[in-house]
């Protein structure tokens, strides 16, 4: 594969409308929405979803079932424009949620640069997540919550609602 080829296996489903950027690799059954960016050299290596308006930095890896840029789990999010934005150099390992912001919240989801996320990890709506950060096993940010450069969250570890982790 030259770094300019994307490759896309052929059980995937890529809207025409994603922008796909140079060395992006889709592995088998994925679903890549509409609106979706993803940063060259990036990863998917399985069953992964990317959903909504998401973008995507260079150089993440994705491990099989993670469904990034899911609606907020938000009893009063009414289907408005939102989006999740993920820096460079992430790793999400499995079954990874991050989902996308709500109109109060400011609407954005983000994630900064150089994370390290592993399995059952849950990054919830309008959270802002610095670089730098490891989120062990089955960490989770409930809605408006910020986490730091450099801050680690450990395994089974529950963050609630608008807090920060320094």
């Amino acid at each position: 594969m030259r770094p300019s080829d994307v490759f896309i296996h052929p059980s995937s489903l890529v809207d025409s409308g994603a922008q796909l950027g140079g060395g992006v690799w889709v592995g088998p059954h994925c679903v890549i929405g509409e609106k979706v960016v993803l940063g060259r050299n990036t990863r998917l290596e399985g069953n992964i979803q990317i959903l909504g308006s998401t973008e995507i930095g260079e150089s993440c890896r994705f491990s099989p079932f993670s469904v990034i840029g899911g609606e907020p789990q938000d009893v009063g999010y009414l289907q408005e424009e939102t989006r999740v934005r993920i820096g460079d150099r992430n790793v999400f390992r499995e079954f990874i949620t991050i989902h996308r912001g709500t109109v109060k919240g400011g609407g954005e989801t983000g994630i900064g640069h150089s994370g390290y996320f592993m399995a059952y990890s849950h990054i919830a709506h309008d959270c802002r997540v610095g670089n730098k950060v490891v989120f062990t096993n089955a960490a989770t940010l409930g809605g408006h919550v910020s986490v730091d450069d450099f801050a680690t969250i450990s395994a089974f570890s529950a963050v609630h609602q608008f807090c920060r982790v320094g």
